[in-house]
């Protein structure tokens, strides 16, 4: 390769140093200052998958959600357009509940409700509404809970207030209230497919899992370049990592985007694409070294980028060009999917030139480092 041709990648050495430094700080500070909008798979929460007798119209449906006492109610379709999954963080009966403490207010600010169990006594009910503040009168006559959807609704006054029992749950009976919502927004019939809910155990536990799995990649990887390479390079290759993991995970906190399991799987494919770009660009240095005997550490990392940056643009580009017609036409399912793995292949593809490269030359790699090491004097004498 003639001289002339080589590209002077290193000028940019320090400039992306500092640009990697504020991308990093901003990153942390908005995970520290926002942290990251946790989706149901790890908060926990409801959802309802539904079938329409007419193709659903999301927009009116997702107006009526956010009117709703649901939390973060998101809907989106679920295989064809008829179908739509409902979900929302938290249990359903939160939007009962909301909807019983608006009216009480309206009756009396300082009134409250808490759910209790019933006991043997109250065997036929299986959840029962304790309200403080108002007479049994007044909450009979409010209509908190309609019996259409409820079942069978009766009133007791105790000692602590008014006593509302109920022959359904909350939850399900304001599942079929919202069905009835739902049939009327869309102006067809609905049928209830599935009612699921996620604990917040569980999501704890998914949030650990995927956590020890995002280690245990870099771990890994960390130990595969060391064998396979040189322990700098090891250092370099996990800092990088490193450096595209905190950059996707910063920009989902920075604007509050909801982070699932999908973003997750992302995250730790986006370790993948990007270890696979600074091993092409490690092994050409490290090939380079011997061949270029008269050349320093930045001309030797220069000649090796110049030969594979083109290879690492049309792979990037292309990679690119199928997530943003992911992110664009694969439906809300799949947007936080997409949109991580475009951050991470954007920033893998800057971070394999220039943070993996640029780490060497910080650590001061040498021609020495890469030479195999000198035998013992005792296996040299030995040698026939």
């Amino acid at each position: 390769m003639r001289k002339e041709k080589i590209l002077n990648f290193m000028f940019l050495g320090k400039p992306a140093f500092v640009l990697s430094a504020v991308l990093i700080v901003v990153s942390i500070g908005a995970l520290v200052t926002q942290g990251l909008k946790l989706g149901l798979d790890f908060t926990g929460g409801a959802q309802v998958e539904v079938s329409f007798d007419k193709t659903a119209d999301l927009e009116p449906i997702r107006e009526m959600l956010a009117e709703q006492g649901l939390q973060n109610p998101i809907a989106v379709y679920f295989g064809s357009d008829n179908d739509v999954l409902i979900r929302t963080q938290g249990a359903m009966e939160d939007g009962a509940l909301t909807e019983v403490r608006q009216r009480l207010a309206e009756l009396n600010p300082e009134a409250e409700v808490e759910l209790q169990r019933p006991n043997q006594e109250d065997s036929d009910y299986v959840q029962i509404l304790m309200i403080t503040g108002l007479d049994i009168t007044t909450v009979r006559q409010a209509g908190l809970l309609s019996a259409d959807y409820y079942g069978r609704v009766d009133y007791r006054a105790v000692d602590q207030g008014v006593q509302v029992l109920l022959e359904k749950t909350l939850d399900a009976g304001y599942t079929d209230y919202l069905l009835a919502q739902l049939a009327q927004v869309n102006d067809s019939g609905v049928t209830l497919v599935r009612s699921e809910f996620v604990g917040p155990q569980v999501g704890n536990e998914l949030r650990d899992d995927g956590g020890i799995g995002l280690l245990v990649a870099l771990l890994m990887v960390m130990v595969y370049v060391a064998v396979r390479f040189q322990y700098k390079f090891s250092v370099g290759a996990v800092l990088s990592q490193i450096h595209d993991v905190i950059i996707v995970m910063g920009f989902f906190a920075l604007f509050q985007i909801d982070f699932d399991l999908t973003v997750l799987a992302a995250v730790l494919a986006v370790v993948g694409y990007s270890i696979n770009d600074t091993i092409v660009v490690y092994d050409r240095i490290r090939e380079n070294f011997p061949k270029l005997r008269r050349a320093d550490t930045v001309e030797v990392i220069n000649v090796s980028l110049t030969q594979v940056y083109e290879r690492t643009l049309i792979t990037s580009l292309t990679t690119l060009m199928v997530l943003t017609m992911l992110y664009i036409f694969g439906g809300a399912m799949i947007q936080g999917f997409a949109l991580a793995l475009i951050i991470g292949v954007t920033v893998g593809t800057y971070s394999s030139i220039y943070v993996a490269a640029n780490l060497l030359l910080t650590m001061k790699l040498t021609r020495e480092d890469l030479l195999p090491p000198e035998r013992e004097e005792a296996e040299v004498d030995q040698m026939p």
